[in-house]
């Protein structure tokens, strides 16, 4: 068994590299973008730290994972706990569940960079956000950060990581709501966009106008 541990260079390197591009496609510009930018920084340094740095959860479980897993050990390969807990014997970054995490993790990149020049547009022509993936949900941004958390979470599993996901997810819907306010009081005619669209994942009937507005296109 190799020791694929302690390569901190690696961490911040591949931490500096990922969060470039989602501050580069979020672009926080108050101090409620930064907070979210700020937390969402916090679940990636750790979640790398553990991927490349030290493998706190599989030591923290090993004598319980040891005994039930004996395949589980301090191999990179076998961070992919998911694909150990399932009896994947196999290489995992080939897995369908690591290749979706992937199409996860860009998708959110993709949702949070278009949904940034929609509302970079609108707020520069003073309107309500309402065209792009505004359109569909009221806070794709936000929605794109959760999409990517979940997407790391499929493939690289901790128990830092698990902890983390449902505080940011709730710390998301808190700092929509505020927002929703703030633009309630700017805006009142939000207030109908905020009653005939939901917040963060689309209902059926939209994603039905959706398929078959692809469909057409």
């Amino acid at each position: 068994m190799e020791y694929a541990y302690g390569n901190w260079f690696v961490v911040v390197i591949i931490s500096g590299l990922f969060l470039w591009f989602v501050y580069d496609a979020f672009k926080p510009k108050n101090k409620i973008d930064w907070r979210s930018f700020g937390a969402f920084s916090a679940f990636i340094i750790a979640l790398f730290t553990e991927m490349y740095g030290f493998p706190l959860t599989i030591y923290l479980l090993s004598s319980w994972l040891g005994n039930r897993f004996p395949q589980i050990n301090f191999s990179h390969n076998s961070g992919h706990l998911w694909e150990d807990l399932l009896g994947n014997t196999a290489d995992p970054h080939f897995s369908i569940l690591h290749i979706l995490s992937y199409v996860l993790i860009v998708g959110g990149l993709i949702l949070i960079s278009v949904s940034w020049k929609v509302l970079f547009q609108a707020t520069k022509q003073h309107v309500i956000a309402k065209t792009g993936p505004y359109k569909y949900i009221r806070h794709p941004q936000y929605a794109g950060f959760i999409i990517i958390i979940l997407g790391f979470l499929m493939q690289w599993p901790t128990l830092l990581a698990l902890i983390m996901a449902p505080i940011l997810t709730i710390m998301y819907i808190r700092l929509a709501r505020k927002e929703e306010g703030e633009v309630l009081q700017k805006y009142p005619q939000y207030k109908d966009y905020l009653k005939n669209t939901p917040a963060f994942l689309p209902t059926i009937k939209i994603l039905k106008v959706l398929i078959n507005h692809e469909k057409k296109a």
